[in-house]
């Protein structure tokens, strides 16, 4: 009988993450084992971990200086930009995995599938989304780590990745890659949900289910609390 792939079991720190007033963030761990068929070590892999937010559609405009003004340009849409994306590995990926492979499964920021829409020119295509990644990269909400899984015994793996505090809430996937001699040779996937919870979660819901009313609601309460803040000035 040929050799069998090895088996992933993959774990994470929390499968929740509460979003409440004053949150600063958190960390995730991620960890887990790579065995072969028969419950022994495997030997001779790399591991990679890609952290993803909900997907979300994005308009990137490009800003051009006209007669002494910055005016809106050229721009691009994209249909499926993750809302957070991170990479750890064990090694430098481009030392694992051909571009291809490296490609396919994401490894990387370069490799982001963002699903462009609309007719666009290739070299206008990869400028704009060179511009979205850096500034994803700015907010904190992309980044990647090939030093960032440490593989111990031969057998079990942990990486450690930083939500920030502007994470948008939703679910969020970790798939775990095992790589062998260039090739994906075991994956899986566990799931993190980013939710408001007190009464963030109140005014979300709120105005995702009442939106007239919490529209209204706020004008009342934007023309009160201005009108307020005028009237004890005047007092002073």
């Amino acid at each position: 009988m040929g050799q069998r792939d090895p088996v992933l079991v993959p774990e994470i720190s929390q499968h929740e993450v509460q979003v409440r007033q004053g949150f600063t963030g958190t960390e995730l761990l991620l960890y887990g084992a790579v065995l072969d068929p028969d419950g022994q070590a495997a030997r001779d892999y790399a591991i990679v971990v890609v952290l993803k937010g909900p997907s979300e559609p994005i308009r990137l405009r490009e800003k051009e200086r006209f007669a002494g003004v910055w005016i809106n340009a050229e721009s691009s849409d994209f249909r499926s930009v993750p809302s957070f994306f991170a990479v750890a590995a064990s090694e430098p990926v481009e030392n694992i995995v051909d571009e291809r492979t490296a490609a396919i499964f994401e490894f990387g920021t370069d490799y982001i599938q963002l699903s462009p829409t609309g007719a666009i020119d290739s070299d206008a295509l990869s400028r704009f989304a060179a511009g979205l990644v850096d500034l994803k990269e700015r907010q904190g909400l992309y980044k990647q780590d090939f030093q960032g899984v440490t593989i111990s015994e031969g057998v079990l793996y942990q990486a450690r990745i930083s939500l920030p505090s502007n994470v948008t809430t939703g679910m969020y996937t970790a798939e775990t890659f095992a790589v062998s001699r260039g090739r994906v040779v075991a994956s899986a996937t566990t799931e993190v949900d980013v939710r408001k919870v007190g009464f963030e979660r109140f005014v979300e819901s709120s105005s995702q289910e009442y939106g007239l009313a919490y529209g209204l609601v706020a004008v009342i309460l934007s023309v009160g609390m201005g009108w307020g803040a005028g009237r004890l000035f005047a007092r002073l």
